[in-house]
């Protein structure tokens, strides 16, 4: 009889086991800031997640205290190895470096495995569509901020004023990730939480976009000077300028009457005179250089970058105005006193990375980083110049507005990684089902991703203005 109930219990325990036991399985690739936010949501879904890093060091520390997660160290660039791991699970979250997404997504291909990104889809990726849908599987990139939560507003949008006749004439879309106003206080008003050099080479990309019915083009030397002050709200100074091609966006939105289509990057007023001014002294290029290959005090490689023979102050400052122009004393002022808080004009010695713009970066990452006690700010503002089908015109705003906790999420990791954790979910639960590779571009993939969203209070708010 002992036995028989024991046997019993023991049924019971192994049913229950099974029943607990996570219905799926996600590979996530990468240990970046973002990451975490992603695998709490999947964690608080029961959704067990294999992290993988490059060293076990990293996956081991971003899966400390989370159910459901194992650590594992892999190299995305051996290709046998990610072809095992991808074929032990489900979906795989890519959240490497996109120039390994492709990598990933034919991995995926060949064990018929869906894939998660948040990066824009790149003509390696696009590729690959053909081959995803032959494969059954779901690649679901851009669901991230920027892009991501940006989308899924816009379509919205663009779909109600097409369902009541209307027409969008004009549509601007400026994202912004910033530290919050009372930590701003350097002299670019902005601090890093990720690579240095990959907010300064962004700087160095050419800008496209339509305006009022023709396509413009401003060259990556000129993108600073084409910066202008947006008003969002009243107790913010921004500015604003184009960011890379905005034309594509006519098609992908399906908004061909729009006259006007720009996005583009918000930064704090400041911020565009004095990115202008290190472009003009030489300072964001990444060509080798045989001064940077040394240490030496930073006045000794400034006057050999300017051309200057003599390292004195007043002598590197005449040479610094000889090669870029300032609109005011004041301005002049103001970008000087920034470049000798950085330390360019002094005795220190720098620490050398081959080239004028790593060199930089090694010093904008020890003196702009945040602090324990700092927050971040995310500002998204989508603004829509709208024409009803009775002929009437409005203005209407989508704004996001997001403050990190210091101690818990920054404002950036939680509007990426959040949204991420969800489309997995959706993509597994079968609610996205579209195959092939795809973006939040209709309202069968977005309109479950903005109502899960909202659940986890992040949404846009709207208003016509």
């Amino acid at each position: 009889m002992e036995s028989a109930i024991q046997a019993a219990v023991s049924s019971v325990q192994s049913v229950q086991s099974v029943l607990r036991a996570p219905a799926h399985k996600v590979l996530l690739l990468g240990s970046g800031f973002v990451a975490k936010p992603c695998l709490d949501i999947l964690a608080k879904e029961g959704i067990a997640t294999t992290v993988a890093c490059r060293t076990l060091e990293s996956a081991k520390k971003l899966s400390e205290g989370v159910k459901f997660t194992t650590p594992i160290s892999l190299d995305v660039s051996d290709e046998k190895a990610l072809d095992v791991e991808v074929a032990k699970h489900d979906l795989v979250i890519s959240l490497i470096p996109y120039t390994h997404h492709a990598a990933v997504i034919k991995s995926a291909i060949k064990s018929k495995k869906h894939v998660v990104t948040t990066s824009y889809v790149s003509p390696a990726m696009e590729e690959l569509d053909a081959a995803a849908k032959e494969a059954g599987i779901t690649v679901m990139n851009e669901i991230g901020l920027d892009p991501g939560i940006d989308h899924l507003y816009a379509v919205k949008m663009f779909d109600e004023v097409h369902a009541k006749g209307g027409k969008v004439l004009s549509f601007l879309s400026y994202c912004g990730g910033l530290p919050a106003p009372e930590n701003s206080g350097n002299p670019l008003g902005y601090k890093f939480s990720w690579s240095s050099r990959g907010v300064l080479l962004a700087l160095r990309n050419s800008a496209k976009y339509w305006k009022d019915g023709k396509i413009e083009e401003i060259s990556g030397p000129e993108l600073m000077a084409a910066a202008k002050p947006y008003h969002i709200y009243p107790g913010f100074a921004f500015v604003a300028y184009p960011n890379r091609d905005s034309t594509v966006y006519k098609e992908r939105y399906n908004i061909p009457e729009a006259e006007t289509i720009i996005r583009g990057t918000l930064r704090y007023q400041g911020f565009p005179e004095f990115v202008h001014a290190l472009v003009d002294i030489g300072f964001l290029s990444d060509e080798p250089s045989e001064t940077f290959k040394e240490s030496l005090p930073w006045k000794t490689a400034l006057a050999k970058l300017l051309g200057s023979s003599s390292e004195k102050e007043e002598d590197l400052i005449w040479a610094i105005s000889s090669k870029t122009t300032f609109s005011s004393t004041d301005e002049k002022n103001r970008i000087i006193a920034g470049l000798k808080w950085l330390g360019l004009f002094g005795d220190e010695k720098n620490t050398p990375r081959g080239n004028p713009l790593d060199t930089l970066c090694a010093v904008l990452e020890q003196k702009m980083q945040y602090e324990e006690h700092e927050r971040d700010l995310v500002m998204l503002q989508h603004r829509f110049e709208i024409e009803n089908k009775d002929g009437s015109k409005e203005t209407r705003t989508s704004t996001l507005v997001d403050y990190g906790v210091p101690g818990g999420y920054t404002a950036m990791a939680k509007l990426v990684g959040i949204p991420c954790g969800v489309a997995t979910k959706l993509v597994l639960d079968g609610t996205i089902n579209n195959k092939g590779v795809i973006a939040p571009m209709n309202a069968n993939i977005n309109t479950p991703l903005i109502e899960e969203l909202k659940k986890l209070g992040i949404e846009c708010k709207e208003e016509l203005v």
